[in-house]
């Protein structure tokens, strides 16, 4: 009697286990199925379409940048032209504006290594802080062209502010007087009486 009921114990543990894996062989076919319909692209599918676009965009901005290297080579004489310090300076510049100081110091570090003139990234900043106006935070173009506009030039000042700057100087500047009549001519003062 004890056989049999082992025997019919074995048999439902061995039906439950062939029906627990035909079951977990179905989900696994139904899983398989429908993620090859999901609308998610293959990897090699996803990059082909980008690369023509991103290679595009990233020679472009290869050609700015050069652009940029050589228009400081020829403006500005000195170390401070070379490209590794435009590319050093340019970045300190932009990290201090960030209030990034530790990296603009580390960055800082490098730049005084290659021989770079500190005066020049004081001044660049300076001028970058004379336009903060002009500097839209959510748009890194505009902080990055002007970056590189005051490394240029330092001494830039920004057009309102110019324009305001003469506006004052020419009202302060004396009116011109109308012409005067010709005074008549003085007279000798007697002298004094003993």
């Amino acid at each position: 009697m004890r056989q049999r009921v082992f025997e019919s114990r074995n048999a439902v543990l061995r039906q439950f286990a062939a029906t627990l894996a035909v079951s977990c062989l179905l989900a696994l076919a139904g899983l398989g199925g429908a993620s090859a319909q999901s609308g998610t692209p293959a990897p090699d599918q996803g990059k082909a379409a980008a690369q023509p676009a991103d290679a595009a965009k990233d020679a472009a901005q290869n050609q700015r940048r050069t652009d940029e290297f050589a228009e400081a080579a020829q403006v500005i004489n000195g170390p401070a032209g070379n490209p590794e310090c435009v590319w050093l300076g340019r970045r300190v510049v932009r990290l201090m504006w960030r209030d990034d100081l530790d990296t603009a110091f580390r960055h800082l570090d490098l730049y005084d290594r290659f021989g770079c003139p500190g005066g020049h990234i004081q001044a660049a900043f300076r001028c970058l802080t004379r336009f903060g106006g002009q500097i839209d935070p959510k748009v890194a173009e505009t902080l990055d062209s002007r970056v590189h506009a005051c490394w240029i030039n330092p001494a830039a000042q920004p057009q309102q502010a110019a324009a305001a700057a003469a506006q004052p100087a020419a009202a302060n500047a004396p009116a011109p007087q109308p012409a005067a009549s010709p005074s008549p001519a003085a007279s000798p003062t007697p002298a004094p009486q003993k």
